[in-house]
């Protein structure tokens, strides 16, 4: 982990937490990759059964990875997120890793989850660019950062492996500093009208 700029921190608002992922939120992400049955999809990082624990072990292990639970009001874990390929000289992250249950794809829950985590990294952080990547074939996380007002860098071609062991593109966005103040506002009031 990235000691020296992006530290594990808890964020909550519009009825999300995310706290820093840990061991005991195993049964949780196994409840939550279960809606859905999301370890099925070539184009999700979420744990197959009885692999919850690997997953966090190697989230935590990852040095330029900053892992997050995103949890409901009521403690239910929804998924899992993160920072990742934190580069503190450029001053840039990404976030990534992410996936929900499928009982809370397509509501507020990304849109409140992404507003925190940019407000972190631009506010807090002083982060000079977010970025995001993505599977080729994962349209609807595309659809979603898109949404988000991100903008397309381009796509990696050939660049890794999926977990079926078939070879993916990535695609690439990222959001400047500069462009993040109509974002928060734009996003804010989608959030608001819920």
């Amino acid at each position: 982990m990235n000691q020296s700029w992006v530290e594990p921190v808890s964020l909550a608002g519009w009825g999300v937490r995310l706290v820093p992922l840990e061991l005991g939120h195993a049964a949780g992400l196994a409840d939550a990759a279960a809606d859905g049955e999301l370890w099925t999809l070539r184009v999700t990082s979420a744990p197959e059964p009885g692999q919850e624990t690997g997953y966090i072990a190697e989230a935590l292990a990852t040095p330029d990875r900053v892992p997050f639970a995103v949890l409901d009001e009521a403690g239910r874990v929804l998924g899992s997120t993160s920072y990742h390929d934190i580069a503190p000289e450029v001053h840039r992250l990404e976030i990534g890793y992410t996936w929900y249950r499928r009982s809370v794809q397509r509501t507020h829950v990304n849109t409140a989850c992404k507003l925190l985590l940019l407000g972190h990294a631009f506010e807090t952080l002083d982060a000079g660019v977010v970025g995001w990547r993505t599977d080729n074939e994962n349209f609807a996380s595309q659809r979603a950062i898109e949404r988000l007002g991100a903008r397309k860098d381009g796509e990696l071609r050939h660049h890794k492996l999926r977990r079926d062991g078939s070879i993916r593109n990535t695609v690439m966005y990222s959001m400047l500093a500069d462009e993040w103040p109509p974002v928060k506002e734009r996003l804010t009031a989608r959030l608001r009208q819920r």
